[in-house]
């Protein structure tokens, strides 16, 4: 695949989309192929939910892939024994007939996917809290521990689109450029690749196959490479 982004592939995961799911794959690859924004797109307000993560969705959305969450009980069955003396002294254990049942209601209630399709999901995190990585490995972790996912993709920024954020003017609600950088916008806490790796190679995956790719200056439009 030629797409001008930084590849931090999980040979496990790849292995399963590109064998078993290469319709979704081939999907994947065209909404990364089709992801460009403008130095404007970057200093326009609103962080992660600005009009950057709707990228994705206007790819995706048509072909097929839903917003998913987890939601379920957990039923408890006690069992319990008495034990009975036999004649030549031995003991026997016996099942008493009645069985004790409990009903833990939303006993797993995940955080939710923003696209999944059959058994793969995707998620892209351009601009949140380091944490929401944590929050995002849990509920992907659950969907496979459950069976319902395969493998999961994750987009993020790459480390070196700081050299651009850094030199980016922030626009102001007008739209108008101010003094500052969008650096503080895109501050040393929030969402990239470094913050995924650490947690990647800590497994707090656990299992779940997890391809990454981070997305370099090269995907801005405007932005003169040097």
């Amino acid at each position: 695949m030629s797409v001008s982004v930084l590849v931090r592939p999980s040979k496990i995961a790849y292995a399963i989309l590109a064998n078993s799911f290469p319709e979704e794959l081939k999907e994947i690859e065209a909404a990364l192929l089709a992801f460009r924004i403008t130095k404007r797109d970057l200093g326009t307000q609103g962080g992660n939910k600005s009009d950057i993560p709707q990228n994705f969705s206007r790819t995706l959305r048509p072909s097929g892939w839903v917003e998913s969450r987890i939601q379920g009980d957990l039923i408890v069955r006690l069992h319990e024994y008495d034990e009975q003396v036999l004649s030549d002294g031995k003991v026997q254990k016996v099942k008493r007939p009645d069985t004790k049942t409990q009903l833990i209601e939303a006993f797993t209630d995940r955080h939710k996917i923003d696209y999944v399709k059959g058994r793969v999901a995707f998620y892209f995190e351009w601009n949140s809290t380091k944490e929401k990585f944590d929050r995002d490995l849990h509920a992907f972790r659950a969907f496979h521990e459950f069976g319902l996912i395969s493998s999961v993709v994750i987009v993020t920024r790459s480390d070196n689109l700081n050299l651009v954020l850094n030199k980016v003017p922030q626009l102001n609600k007008a739209g108008e450029e101010t003094a500052e950088t969008v650096k503080a916008k895109y501050g040393a806490s929030t969402t990239r690749m470094n913050k995924l790796l650490y947690r990647l190679n800590a497994g707090l995956h656990e299992g779940c196959p997890v391809l990454v790719f981070g997305r370099t200056p090269k995907l801005i439009d405007d932005w003169e490479q040097t």
